[in-house]
């Protein structure tokens, strides 16, 4: 995700760090080129590109304009879900972090077991969603719980088997009340339902038929946009086929990053970041003297 100060007016317009026109700067060259050719053309023989009546262009830019609005308004909507349901994770693991300092039996190493996993649930479900190296599980998980969650081929559902099975140990034992144990059931069930939330939007991205045919239909006008401006702008096709190629190539570029939430792009939501949140909230609820540092952005992209 973008973090940096925010400019001035005058310093938004040669901004390139965090914008997107180094992803659609080679979609503009070849745009630009097209329309270069065209007033080349249009030179040596006016007659044959002046007499294309721009009309149709207008219509046509209108209606692009409001499907990429449509697409873009549900791509946001997808990450701004994934935002909150990060959100909620760290809420539900502030929870749990302080229902087991307070809810558990007298026992610092089983408190501090029950808050790694949840920290551990937090990295594990951050890899699952990113498709990266999960090994950092090791550090927050006990070997033996570390061997059987390398086996699953869901950890963050695992992670959560191990949570249950401690608490209903700690409950057959007497250690835990009913009560307790429903308290802390709950907030493992709030959890769950985070992963599946996730789940879904990772696995079920926009329609792949509406995205191809935006991004068509968008190279199709830019590219046929200077013949109808020509006639009338001349010199000028160019330089106004630019601007709109930069405004039609950037909507379709943003929502792309926007619909994958949980990727790495600069537009993505910085699940490394909240991840490390997490590490922060349990440590403190822990007792932890010593607490990890909070991510900063790095060439104001926060991962």
């Amino acid at each position: 995700m973008i973090v940096r100060p925010r400019p001035t007016a005058f310093g938004l317009l040669f901004i390139l760090r965090g914008s997107i026109v180094p992803l659609i700067l080679p979609r503009l060259l070849v745009v630009v080129a097209v329309s270069e050719a065209v007033v080349w053309g249009h030179h040596l023989a006016p007659g044959r590109l002046g007499d294309i009546n721009p009309a149709p262009f207008t219509l046509l830019g209108l209606a692009l304009s409001i499907f990429l609005g449509f697409r873009n308004n549900a791509c946001y909507e997808r990450w701004w879900e994934g935002r909150k349901q990060w959100g909620q994770l760290l809420g539900e693991s502030r929870s749990l972090a302080r229902d087991c300092v307070a809810l558990l039996p007298d026992d610092a190493g089983l408190r501090r077991q029950c808050g790694h996993r949840v920290v551990a649930f937090a990295h594990a479900l951050r890899c699952q969603l990113r498709g990266a190296d999960d090994q950092v599980l090791r550090d927050w998980l006990s070997l033996p719980e570390w061997s059987w969650v390398a086996r699953s081929r869901n950890k963050p559902d695992a992670i959560m088997l191990c949570q249950a099975a401690a608490f209903a140990a700690l409950l057959g034992e007497g250690r835990l009340t009913d009560m307790r144990y429903r308290i802390l059931s709950e907030r493992m069930e709030a959890m769950t339902a985070i992963h599946t939330a996730c789940e879904r939007l990772r696995s079920t991205p926009t329609p792949f038929t509406y995205t191809l045919l935006l991004h068509r239909t968008a190279w199709l006008f830019c590219l046929l946009l200077p013949f109808g401006m020509v006639g009338s702008l001349g010199l000028a096709t160019p330089v106004l086929t630019a601007i709109l190629a930069y405004a039609f190539f950037g909507l379709d570029a943003l929502g792309e990053e926007l619909e994958e939430p949980f990727g790495e792009s600069a537009n993505a939501l910085p699940l490394d970041a909240m991840a490390r949140g997490i590490e922060i909230a349990v440590g403190q609820a822990l007792g932890d003297e010593i607490l990890p540092d909070a991510l900063a952005p790095k060439n104001d992209v926060l991962l």
